[in-house]
């Protein structure tokens, strides 16, 4: 049987695209919007970390680079133990959309996962990109 391998999430921002680009490249910006504080090496092979009210952790690795319309990275896969090896590939799109811009986010690699895990993983994942840029546009829209 195969699975979903991919989540993918569209959102039309009112801010310009280097707006955007900064809130999810930079510290101050994914700290605002994508947990509580970050740290981020912006460069292919360089590492991320997002911290929730202290609480839990998430180490990135990123993959790809293109200033001001491509930002990629790997991170652990919601539901595995967290020495297990396998990631998914997390990529934003940017585009100039009028005044503002049209973010895309996909994440793939789900169809890696026995059935169970792929169902924890997935649905987690879904559910939580929904939330996330609904947050990344209320943080963009009280700057």
């Amino acid at each position: 049987m195969s699975f979903p391998d991919r989540i993918v999430r569209t959102i039309d921002l009112t801010q310009p695209p280097a707006t955007v680009w900064a809130a999810i490249t930079t510290a101050d910006g994914l700290g605002g919007w994508f947990g509580d504080s970050a740290s981020i090496d912006l460069r292919p092979g360089g590492t991320a970390e997002l911290t929730w009210s202290g609480e839990h952790t998430e180490r990135l690795r990123v993959e790809r680079v293109e200033e001001p319309s491509v930002f990629g990275f790997t991170w652990h896969i919601h539901g595995l133990p967290e020495e297990d090896p396998r990631r998914t590939y997390v990529e934003f799109t940017l585009e100039p959309a009028g005044s503002g811009t049209r973010l895309t986010v996909v994440e793939t690699g789900f169809a890696q996962l026995t059935e169970d895990a792929h169902r924890v993983a997935f649905d987690g994942n879904t559910d939580g990109w929904a939330k996330e840029l609904a947050e990344l546009d209320r943080y963009l829209d009280a700057a």
